[in-house]
C-alpha cells in the first residue's frame, strides 16, 4: 500500500456531514493523513472538534483563520494535497465549485490545488436531478472531477430516490484507488 498520502476532506452542509467522521477514520486506518475543511453549513451538522479529534489535525473552517507560518493555510493545504475529496458535497458546494467561486476555505483550496477532485454528492433527490445541479456536475466532470454517487434509497427528508451519500467504505476505497493505494 502506498501509505502517507495527503487527503484534504471537504465537508459541506448536508445532513450526511456526520458520516465524515467515519470516513476520516477509515482513511486514517488505511494509512493516509487527513486534513478536514468544513463549510459553515457543515458545522450545523457536526462540530470541527469531532473531526479534529478523529483526524488528529486542526480543522480549517475559515479562510481568514491562519495557522502558524507565513504561507496562507488554505494554499498550504492546496499545495500539499494528493487528493481533494468532498464528502458530502451539497448542491450549493457543487454549484460554487462549477462557477469557480472562492468564497470560503473549501472553494479557495479547490481552486488552488492541482490534486485530483473526488466528489461524493448527498442531497434531496429533486435537488440532485435538477437541471442546474446536473449541469454543474457536468462542468466539473469536464474539468476532470470524478463523481461517486449519489446512492439510491430513503433520504433524510422522507423521499426515496437518488441523493444518499455513498457508503463511506466505498468512498474510502475509491479514494484509495485514485491514489494508487488499497
Amino acid at each position: 500500500m502506498a501509505a502517507g498520502k495527503n487527503i484534504v476532506l471537504g465537508v459541506t452542509g448536508s445532513i450526511a456531514a456526520y458520516k465524515a467522521a467515519d470516513l476520516a477514520g477509515l482513511l486514517i486506518k488505511k494509512g493516509h493523513k487527513v486534513r478536514v475543511v468544513m463549510t459553515q453549513g457543515a458545522q450545523k451538522f457536526i462540530t470541527p472538534l469531532t473531526l479534529q479529534t478523529l483526524s488528529k489535525n486542526p480543522v480549517t473552517t475559515d479562510v481568514f483563520e491562519e495557522q502558524e507560518g507565513w504561507c496562507p493555510g488554505h494554499i498550504e493545504l492546496a499545495d500539499g494535497a494528493d487528493l481533494l475529496l468532498i464528502a458530502p458535497a451539497s448542491a450549493s458546494a457543487i454549484a460554487r465549485l462549477a462557477l469557480g467561486l472562492a468564497d470560503d476555505a473549501l472553494t479557495c483550496i479547490a481552486l488552488a490545488t492541482r490534486a485530483p477532485l473526488l466528489v461524493a454528492p448527498a442531497m434531496n433527490g429533486k435537488m440532485w436531478s435538477h437541471p442546474a445541479t446536473a449541469q454543474n456536475a457536468e462542468v466539473l466532470r469536464g474539468r476532470g472531477a470524478r463523481f461517486i454517487g449519489p446512492d439510491e434509497g430513503m433520504l433524510a427528508c422522507g423521499y426515496e430516490g437518488a441523493g444518499r451519500l455513498w457508503p463511506v467504505e466505498k468512498i474510502a476505497d475509491e479514494a484509495c484507488a485514485l491514489l494508487g493505494a488499497r
